[in-house]
């Protein structure tokens, strides 16, 4: 099992750079594997953020609750991506955001100095993690001007064309709120897309 795991992060990081089997023993010895169940709150709003999490199996959901209580869902995060509250984890500070498992998941934690040995022992880990934070900016970038310039039609077109497979993962209520419309709103928009 703990094979498989670590193949599968061997892998997602050979899509960017190749690596030795003794990088990756250095690699991997920097990583803890945890285990959550569906539900679980991996990080708490108010709390620390100790890890930067790639997910090996399962679905997260990174929100951010405002003063009214309203949950503002930032984003999800399935096999082979990362996620944390960002500017907690780097910054040291409390979660602005919850990370939550939607699903049983399964993750690799990072901490912030495991992350920092990892860059100063193999640069190609740099390179790596550059590589990974710009096309985090590039999504992120894209869902603000989607917020910006498309009605709610266009938004679900374009997450039903990126992420094709939330929809049988992610409760219609989450999907709906992450973009931002109402629960009907999303149902008259599946409905009239012949799904």
């Amino acid at each position: 099992m703990l094979h498989d795991i670590e193949e599968k992060l061997r892998a997602h990081i050979e899509k960017i750079v190749p690596l030795t089997d003794q990088e990756f023993e250095f690699i991997s010895g920097h990583f803890t594997v945890k285990n959550y169940k569906k539900r679980e709150l991996i990080i708490q709003s108010g709390e620390s953020v100790p890890y930067l999490y790639f997910v090996i199996s399962g679905l997260l959901m990174l929100s951010h609750n405002d003063d009214q209580g309203k949950q503002h869902i930032v984003s999800f995060a399935m096999e082979d991506w990362w996620e944390t509250d960002t500017l907690a984890w780097f910054t040291q500070t409390k979660a602005s955001m919850s990370l939550q498992c939607l699903e049983d998941t399964i993750v690799y934690c990072l901490s912030l100095p495991q992350y920092r040995a990892l860059c100063a022992g193999i640069r190609k880990m740099e390179h790596f993690f550059l590589e990974k934070s710009n096309a985090g900016h590039i999504g992120a970038q894209r869902r603000i001007l989607s917020f910006l310039t498309s009605n709610a039609k266009e938004r679900y077109e374009q997450l039903l064309k990126r992420y094709p497979s939330l929809y049988q993962r992610v409760s219609k209520t989450l999907l709906a709120a992450y973009l931002g419309v109402s629960r009907e709103t999303l149902s008259r928009l599946y409905h009239s897309s012949g799904k």
